[in-house]
């Protein structure tokens, strides 16, 4: 059985456990967020979605 789950759950799961945590202030995740939201709109978007994409596929082959 397989299952897909986006980057987006997994980076926001990885947020909410280093804020509950304590890891990462409010402040840090705030910043955080807002950059990816930033960074997804210019030309970086899509080499890191090409390489976040090629990661994910080579996963299952470990």
């Amino acid at each position: 059985m397989s299952f897909s789950l986006s980057a987006l759950v997994l980076f926001g799961i990885l947020l909410a456990m280093l804020l509950r945590s304590k890891t990462v202030g409010i402040g840090s995740a705030a910043v955080a967020v807002l950059f990816g939201f930033y960074l997804s709109r210019t030309g970086a978007a899509a080499p890191i979605d090409q390489v976040m994409n090629a990661i994910s596929r080579s996963i299952p082959s470990f």
